[in-house]
């Protein structure tokens, strides 16, 4: 699997319509999509799952045919593309694509039906004409993260939950995970998630590479912070997995926390850790509080090979995600 900042050759998104996950405001959800969609389409072509009646919805707010986005009529559940969309993996001698379909079940079972979402990536695959696998395990791409060196990330509460993967050990998770991303190593996060999290701890909230050498973490240097303690364990986590795997050359960068963002008195899982990485581009989500302008001043000199743009992402975070959990990227060169 290459790492997130290598070349991509698209990017991978779907029209947001489940009134039940914006319950009070759809429109606006939606129209924070656009902004991103057009954004990522100024660098890259995207494709844009929208089938059934999102198909017209989508074909309204964005150009023709011919421009960088691409309407695909492939019908979705949910908009969260990073988990369901295929995880793609390249052939390092001929740069030949495959994709990865996890079995797919709305995060233990959460949200059904999800029916339509578990087809995605077998779908794609189809539209894409690449040949596409299914490991025997209940895993999601924002479960994933990993660098070019093939060290990869991710939490126990993920890869252990049972409602996902009962009866396998965290060695048989890991094996295949190794075996099917080209994988080096595994460190694996044991602290808690962030509040209003309802992946059970899904890695791309908590911890991202931004080079090859580097991770940010999410943190709080607010010891009465309730997410506080699962934060340092994460930390400890990382350091205690980076010294047993000898990348002890890995810069730890926090990336603090933004103070409490709240929608009808409903916390969201609010983390800047959750950023996009384009081929141009860090595009990094702004939920309307002071804290913003920090994550983009830490950010910015951490990606000098990139424009650190900042879009809002509140309304789509009523969700429960934001722009990483939205996209998946297809590596390679655009055809």
């Amino acid at each position: 699997m290459p790492a997130e900042w290598e070349r991509q050759a698209g990017m991978w998104v779907a029209w947001p319509h489940n009134a039940d996950t914006w319950a009070h405001n759809l429109n606006e959800a939606q129209r924070e999509f656009v902004t991103l969609v057009r954004t990522i389409a100024r660098c890259q072509r995207v494709f844009v799952l929208c089938g059934g009646s999102g198909f017209q919805r989508a074909r309204k707010a964005f150009p023709p045919q011919g421009s960088n986005i691409v309407l695909v009529d492939i019908p979705t559940n949910d908009a969260w593309a990073r988990d369901y969309a295929p995880t793609f993996v390249q052939d390092q001698t001929n740069g030949e694509l495959t994709a990865i379909d996890w079995h797919y079940n709305a995060w233990g079972g959460k949200y059904p039906p999800f029916d339509k979402d578990q087809q995605v990536a077998k779908k794609i695959a189809q539209y894409r004409q690449i040949k596409c696998i299914s490991p025997d395990l209940c895993f999601e791409g924002g479960a994933i993260e990993i660098n070019e060196s093939g060290l990869l990330l991710s939490t126990r509460s993920c890869a252990l939950d049972p409602n996902r993967n009962a009866v396998r050990s965290l060695e048989q998770i890991e094996q295949t995970l190794i075996e099917n991303l080209g994988a080096t190593s595994v460190v694996w996060l044991t602290g808690d998630t962030i509040e209003g999290d309802d992946t059970d701890g899904h890695i791309d909230q908590l911890a991202r590479f931004a080079d090859n050498n580097t991770i940010v973490y999410a943190w709080s240097d607010d010891a009465d912070d309730v997410q506080a303690a699962g934060l340092r364990q994460n930390l400890d986590d990382l350091r205690a997995g980076l010294a047993l795997t000898r990348r002890t050359n890995v810069q730890l960068i926090p990336l603090p926390l933004p103070e409490p963002v709240r929608y009808r008195e409903m916390r969201l899982p609010a983390s800047y850790c959750n950023f996009l990485i384009t081929n141009n581009q860090i595009i990094v989500p702004q939920f309307g509080v002071r804290s913003d302008q920090q994550a983009m001043e830490i950010l910015t000199p951490l990606f000098s090979d990139r424009e650190v743009i900042g879009l809002p992402s509140f309304h789509l975070s009523v969700g429960l995600g934001s722009f990483h959990c939205l996209t998946q990227q297809q590596p390679g060169i655009s055809n």
